[in-house]
């Protein structure tokens, strides 16, 4: 069990310029290592959390060794044991997550201990990031339509979210229409250092959304992981991870005059897309990053989902200082995070000798070589120069349907679609933009992009250019503050004159959120299969994301969406063809309306002010009057309504008892799914649409609600009947046991009945039947999705046999005490002959002391065949949690022995 930290002596006092101290800290300098000098920063993240928090059981000397030996362990994919500093959590995640605090409170309750015990042990930041539905848009009413229809939808969650803000201590709610969680997260949440109570450490946060890493930009060491992950966290456990190699990334030089953040981190995206950052560090140094503002950096490390990185990492330097100081935070606590950072090795000073740091790769930029660019029409890392953009946009077009084709015939390729728009004539050719959207995290940060794409509004109207009332027009700033600064220059009524409205303050057109295009501009492309446009200052632009109707869509900054907006196609050459005719009759090319780089720099010099992002953030204490007024009970144990279909009490501590259940093997299952190579948690998660047809459809016709009212899984994610019932209802998976038939059935053995999932299991469940899942190599990958571990567990699936599983579902696995077991190399099930109709019994010790991470186990059929298989308990702590039956009934026990 958990020891003294070894290294108390190295707890170093930092004294304050005045005199008196700032409080105390794990001192990497007085280790003595020399080492530590050939660490990237980002590993000395890692390095100085594990020091703090060694306990020699969660947290081992070995572990700290493994880290400082960075260079020489990086490369054999070591794991290592890491306790973030806070969990941030977007509202979706979120409730799953609440719900399951409020669960252990009950079970606490139940079993008469002190159940306020339970809290978040690290603070969570939940931030109501409502993804608004750009059902109004192009009026000057847009903001506050769009939140009344926000908050018809998801009353229920809202509440239930702002009862877990008071019943919980140690979990700040961000009210919604504050702004996206990652925009909040950099302008407001990030400490970059904490003070807790006198104890200094550097700020590090796990997310559960894959765009946490925005925060990298402010040398704040974040990533998104799945919802079990989060909630371990929030309990004090730690998390296990891979230590990662870390790309070395040079910047020097500068951005050319014209060129954007948005175009350097398209360039960027493909260089590391090419070069290959799955699980990695990316981080960024030399002489070109004190070229680069605070937002630019963000724009960067915002798209490492992107590019495949884990972080795209900009330590702190000046610049970082200086945006704090932008944003609000105090002169005190900046020099407390300066004189911490430097003290600890964990500050960049561009000013002085830097010592070279060690990288597993290495790759460099020189940024006057970025050209302005725009991404598509597809991938986010498919890089198109915006000289190159006409004759790219052809090619697509005859190109056979693919990543970069649409396999348009020639002869039809100039087709015409005439309509009716209003009363009015109006037209769309293939490439019609149709969706113009400032939209999503990435750029709505930035306040150059933001009033660079004001600045080109202005000169366009002033020029007597307007954007078509056809192209649906939208502006989601990811924060109030950018409303503030666009009015303070006096350019928002530009932006109003061309349709970019403002329509909320969240996630849109970037996650699929355009809503509806007009009757007559749907009928227009439907009838006549033209290809048309989305241009969106986003970061992702899959096929189907942005809209169903849109079959291009383009990544470009904020200046490109308006240019592209007023010329109404992507199929233009912008430096030889005019964007359209001005009102003196004349052609206006996009030279006319590009500002340059010091007219930007101007507006946001004299714009953007600390006072705005202080009143921006002060008024989140204060919520707004739709927040405010909803009801909500004030004790401190959640009242469950058995009706609710959005928030439902789940099962995980039904005939919890003190004392752990204790291990135990697998008796006579059934097969439940035989899966082959790469199910991914898409596969198994419940994601998107509730089909018509599906037991979760049943479910809650059942309780009255219309298919209209189904919403989607996402939004049901609070309620556990649902969700389970969505569990493997994907209708692209392949089951074996359903020879060659695909979707969301299986066999129920016994019987031989083809069924779906959830009621093949439920009828095994009431039988008395044990169930295990068979699959092949990398089951689980994908996004680390919680339900994916939670699902399986609720429908009675006691253990998965594969060929291998991906890293974090393995662990979300054992978190939901499933037992995963991996074939041993060179066999699987049809080496062996299996074919999933046999039941199968798991030869674990019922003792847990007899059972070793990693240790072999014997799985025996009931047709006499015998297999050995590798139990994949990695650790000590993860057979704890097995012996408990689960992460959260391990942290409930020990709670309540406290």
């Amino acid at each position: 069990m958990a020891s003294e930290n070894p290294f108390k002596p190295n707890l170093t006092s930092l004294p304050k310029p005045g005199g008196g101290e700032f409080g105390k800290f794990y001192s990497l300098p007085s280790l003595n290592d020399p080492r530590i000098d050939r660490l990237p920063y980002s590993i000395r993240i890692l390095l100085e959390s594990a020091i703090r928090n060694c306990d020699n059981f969660q947290v081992k000397k070995e572990d700290v060794e493994k880290i400082l030996d960075w260079e020489k362990t990086a490369p054999k994919q070591v794991e290592i044991p890491f306790k973030p500093a806070r969990v941030l959590l977007q509202d979706f995640t979120g409730v799953p997550a609440v719900v399951d605090l409020a669960c252990m409170r009950d079970a606490m309750n139940k079993l008469g201990s002190d159940s306020k015990k339970i809290n978040p042990l690290v603070p969570v930041d939940l931030v109501i990031d409502h993804s608004v539905q750009v059902d109004v848009a192009r009026s000057a009413n847009a903001v506050q339509a769009n939140m009344d229809l926000e908050f018809q939808r998801n009353k229920e969650r809202f509440a239930f979210l702002k009862w877990g803000s008071t019943a919980f201590h140690n979990m700040l709610v961000v009210p919604p229409g504050s702004g996206i969680v990652h925009q909040v997260n950099l302008e407001y949440l990030g400490r970059v250092v904490f003070n807790n109570d006198g104890l200094l450490y550097p700020d590090s946060v796990v997310g559960t959304d894959s765009h946490t890493t925005m925060i990298d930009g402010l040398g704040v060491a974040g990533w998104g992981v799945g919802g079990i992950e989060a909630e371990a966290t929030m309990l004090g456990q730690p998390m296990s991870m891979v230590l990662p190699g870390v790309v070395g990334f040079k910047l020097s030089g500068k951005l050319n005059n014209g060129v954007t953040a948005t175009d350097l981190v398209l360039t960027v995206t493909q260089i590391l897309r090419k070069h290959g950052v799955v699980g990695k560090f990316v981080e960024f140094y030399g002489d070109g990053m004190g070229e680069l503002s605070l937002a630019d950096r963000a724009t960067i490390a915002n798209m490492s989902p992107e590019y495949g990185a884990t972080m795209g990492f900009f330590p702190v330097d000046h610049v970082t200082l200086q945006y704090l100081k932008l944003t609000g935070r105090s002169d005190e606590t900046v020099s407390m995070i300066e004189s911490y950072l430097r003290a600890n090795k964990l500050f960049v000073d561009y000013n002085e000798p830097q010592i070279e740091r060690a990288y597993s790769s290495y790759l460099e930029l020189n940024l006057s070589e970025v050209e302005p660019c725009v991404s598509g029409p597809k991938r986010p890392h498919d890089r198109v120069t915006l000289k190159d953009m006409k004759s790219d946009w052809h090619a697509c077009l005859d190109n056979k349907v693919g990543f970069k084709g649409f396999a348009i015939p020639k002869e039809v390729q100039n087709k015409v679609a005439k309509f009716q728009f209003d009363g009015q004539p109006a037209e769309l050719n293939h490439g019609s933009v149709v969706i113009a959207a400032i939209t999503s995290c990435t750029n709505t940060s930035n306040p150059s992009v933001m009033l660079g794409a004001a600045l080109v509004a202005k000169k366009a109207s002033e020029l007597g250019l307007q954007v078509k009332p056809w192209v649906k027009t939208s502006l989601a700033p990811g924060s109030g503050v950018v409303t503030k600064y666009l009015l303070n220059s006096g350019l928002q009524k530009y932006f109003d004159q061309q349709g970019f409205h403002i329509v909320g303050y969240g996630c849109t057109t970037c996650i699929g959120n355009s809503g509806d295009l007009h009757e007559s501009v749907a009928s227009a492309i439907s009838e006549n299969d033209i290809v048309a446009a989305a241009v969106l200052s986003g970061n992702r632009n899959f096929e189907g994301r942005v809209h169903p109707l849109t079959r291009a869509n383009y990544l470009a900054s904020p200046p490109l969406v308006v240019a592209y907006a007023l010329a109404g196609t992507v199929d233009i050459d912008f430096d030889k063809e005019p964007i359209g005719t001005g009102k003196d009759g004349k052609s206006v090319y996009f030279r006319d309306i590009w500002p340059s780089t010091e007219e930007i720099a101007e507006v946001v010099q004299s714009s953007v002010l600390p006072d705005m992002f202080k009143s921006t953030y002060d008024s989140i204490t204060k919520g707004n009057p739709m927040w405010n007024q909803l009801s909500v009970p004030e004790s401190k144990l959640y009242s469950w309504d058995p009706n609710s279909t959005y928030i439902h009490e789940p099962p995980y501590f039904k005939g919890m008892t003190m004392d752990p259940p204790g291990a135990h093997g697998v008796k006579d299952a059934y097969c439940l799914l035989n899966f082959g190579d790469s199910i991914t948690t898409d596969h198994i998660s419940p994601a998107g649409s509730i089909n018509k047809d599906s037991p979760a459809a049943k479910y809650l016709l059942e309780r009255g609600v219309d298919r209209k009212d189904f919403n989607s899984y996402g939004s049901r994610r609070g309620n556990d009947e649902v969700m389970a019932r969505g569990t493997f209802a994907n209708i692209r998976l392949v089951n074996k046991l359903l020879n060659g038939e695909v979707g969301p059935k299986t066999v129920h053995i016994p019987s031989g009945e083809k069924l779906f999932v959830f009621d093949a299991a439920t009828r095994y469940k009431a039988d008395g039947h044990d169930t295990i899942v068979i699959a092949g190599a990398e089951y689980g990958s994908g996004s680390s999705r919680d339900w994916a571990a939670k699902g399986p567990m609720l429908l009675g699936v006691k253990a998965v046999i594969a060929k291998s599983f991906e890293r974090i579902h393995r662990s979300n696995l054992v978190g939901m005490g499933i037992i995963p077991l991996c074939f041993k190399a060179g066999e699987d099930a049809d080496t062996l002959g299996l074919t999933g109709h046999e039941r199968y019994t798991i030869d674990l010790p019922s003792n847990i002391s007899e059972i070793k991470p990693g240790q072999d186990v014997t799985v025996t059929t009931d047709n006499g065949k015998s297999f050995t298989c590798t139990v994949r308990f990695d650790t000590e702590v993860e057979l704890e949690y097995f012996n408990h039956g689960g992460i959260l009934q391990y942290v409930i026990r020990n709670l309540s022995k406290q």
